[in-house]
């Protein structure tokens, strides 16, 4: 039978650290006056001591306190990392929609010049047809009525409307002038709202400036960008 122990002599206490060397196990399953539990697999030697008997734990797995350290380190990446794609995502979208005013006004030189004696298209669909047996004026993802939502912002157009003669794609939506604008769908897809007429110059500005800008005059609050 294996050594019994004095459980009366000291009070319970946490032992902590290598496996000492005076607890191995003896023949009995038991060192001098303390029991090791069975399953311990060389982790670290964490003994709960009651009177003088221990219990020891497997070391392998996570605490607690290293599962905070990560979710903490988590954290930190994604605060630093998403305000970043975010801002990536927007000069994208903003990007996007400078270069569509640029095509829109593009498309509206070579209507004026070419089909429609002088004069603009006033809409946006009314571009995506070319003359008979020609290409289009504007690209099919552009030409749409009455607008067209895409990378993170809605592009629509106008003109003050004219008579005369049908233009050569069959269009009779023809107008003296024209102005275009692309306002943000969110503040996460853009900060900057934009505008263009028939000067060919592209505004920026903080707020809206839509149908209510002129065909030919700055808008008011307007900064060029080129």
């Amino acid at each position: 039978m294996g050594r019994r122990c004095d459980t009366n002599r000291r009070a319970p206490k946490i032992v902590i650290g290598p496996r000492p060397a005076a607890h191995r196990p003896t023949t009995d399953g038991c060192t001098s006056c303390a029991c090791l539990a069975p399953g311990w697999r060389g982790g670290t030697y964490i003994a709960v001591v009651q009177g003088l008997r221990i219990r020891s734990r497997d070391g392998a797995g996570f605490t607690l306190i290293e599962l905070l350290i990560v979710v903490a380190i988590i954290g930190i990446i994604a605060a630093v990392a998403i305000p970043s794609l975010v801002r990536a995502r927007i000069s994208g979208n903003e990007a996007w929609v400078i270069g569509s005013l640029r095509a829109i006004g593009s498309a509206q030189g070579t209507f004026a010049a070419s089909c429609a004696n002088g004069r603009y298209a006033s809409a946006l669909d009314t571009l995506g047809t070319g003359p008979s047996g020609g290409a289009a004026f504007l690209s099919p993802d552009l030409a749409q009525a009455p607008s067209v939502s895409k990378s993170g912002y809605t592009v629509s157009m106008t003109g003050t409307a004219a008579s005369g003669p049908v233009a050569c794609n069959g269009s009779t939506a023809i107008a003296s002038g024209f102005h275009a604008w692309a306002d943000p769908l969110a503040i996460s897809t853009g900060t900057r709202h934009f505008f263009t007429n028939t000067s060919g110059t592209i505004w920026q500005a903080t707020s809206s400036i839509g149908a209510a800008g002129s065909d030919t005059a700055s808008p008011s609050g307007g900064t060029p960008i080129q």
